[in-house]
């Protein structure tokens, strides 16, 4: 597919920023037709993407091609040595990093660490495990304050917001002259389990929903998606998922996927994001993509790396603990285990984790072993 000029000038061009905001509101699909539905929804995708974008750039959006511009970017700027800090997604750029160009590095910080050797459904799994570990927590913390909307048992927290939220299925509340879906509100408690800093906002949005009022879990809906006042989309969604079709190897067969789906289905406790259509058997949008992937899972081989430094967080929903163990192990770097419920933890106002981490990437001081932070 040819070139063409991409959407609002953005240089990667999916859904239009009316197109995102209507797909916020379609109900979870169900019934016989509920896969073929969310297969047609990611095959339309990608292929707006390559037509809005062209082939061309969707092909070199990957993380290989982003350690290759930073390495032009240091010798650009006269440095012989890099000094990196990568959050979350970031773990996996300097993780490659470290791969293609090991002599080149200083010190790298890798907090939120993705595993570079997890599959696809490893990475589901850890994942969905660590949203539901975060939000058994937050019940916790919200049945001992006063009126929680969750009830005053933690045990039942994950049966009284299925009550809360299930009318939404069927009619989004109005809020404003926009509405709160089933769908963002479940992508509200989401994002709610980033950090307990948010804990607060999200029992006040899920006590505003008690009373018929939307508006602070669309705020949050809205802070998850990128969406701003003005109603422009910031584009990371679509950059993840272009960025990740290059990354990993797509899965186009559909009795694999369905097989993948099963070993999801027996490893994953219910939780809040059982409905989410992401879960279904269904062909993603990478099934579909343009341009082929050029990385696949595998144990990174760093000869000549310097001494890293990985931080996990033991209850990080998005990258899990372990992954972060699994990363400094393969990396042979050094380990700082910060304890919450938070998505990272360096530059969060944890005094005892940005000391090891400011003395690591000024002087090179590497934490004393097993190091731990709370």
């Amino acid at each position: 597919v040819p070139a063409a000029p991409a959407l609002d000038d953005d240089p990667l061009a999916g859904l239009s920023d009316e197109e995102m905001d209507a797909q916020r509101l379609e109900p979870p699909k169900d019934g016989p037709d509920a896969v073929a539905q969310i297969e047609k929804e990611n095959k339309d995708f990608a292929d707006k993407c390559a037509r809005n974008s062209g082939n061309d750039l969707l092909a070199n959006l990957g993380t290989r091609d982003v350690v290759k511009d930073m390495d032009v970017l240091r010798s650009v700027l006269g440095e012989q040595k890099l000094t990196y800090l990568g959050f979350s997604y970031g773990t996996r750029i300097g993780t490659a990093y470290a791969e293609a160009f090991p002599n080149n590095v200083r010190a790298m910080v890798l907090d939120g660490a993705v595993d570079p050797k997890a599959d696809r459904v490893a990475s589901i799994i850890g994942q969905a495990k660590g949203f539901q570990k975060a939000f058994d927590e937050f019940g916790k913390d919200c049945v001992t304050k006063p009126n929680c909307p969750l009830g005053t048992n933690p045990g039942g927290a994950q049966e009284q917001l299925k009550r809360l939220l299930d009318p939404l299925k069927r009619q989004p509340l109005p809020v404003g002259d926009r509405k709160l879906s089933y769908s963002d509100a479940t992508t509200a408690v989401a994002q709610g389990m980033y950090s307990d800093e948010l804990w607060d906002p999200l029992r006040s949005g899920l006590t505003g929903l008690t009373k018929h009022d939307g508006t602070i879990l669309l705020r949050l809906a809205d802070l998850y998606d990128g969406r701003d006042d003005d109603g422009k989309y910031s584009g990371a969604q679509d950059a993840f998922t272009a960025i990740r079709c290059v990354d990993d190897p797509p899965v186009k067969d559909r009795a694999a996927v369905e097989d993948e789906a099963r070993r999801i289905a027996a490893e994953v406790p219910k939780g809040f994001l059982d409905d989410d259509d992401d879960m279904k058997p269904a062909l993603d949008s990478c099934a579909f993509w343009p341009a082929p992937n050029t990385m696949s899972p595998h144990e990174p081989k760093t000869p000549g790396l310097p001494k890293v430094l990985v931080i996990s967080t033991t209850g990080d929903p998005a990258t899990p603990y372990q992954s972060g163990v699994n990363l400094a192990k393969q990396l042979n770097a050094s380990l700082l285990t910060v304890e919450g419920t938070r998505h990272t933890g360096y530059l969060q106002g944890i005094m005892c984790v940005d000391k090891i981490a400011n003395d690591y990437l000024l002087r090179l001081t590497q934490p004393a072993a097993d190091a731990k932070c709370s």
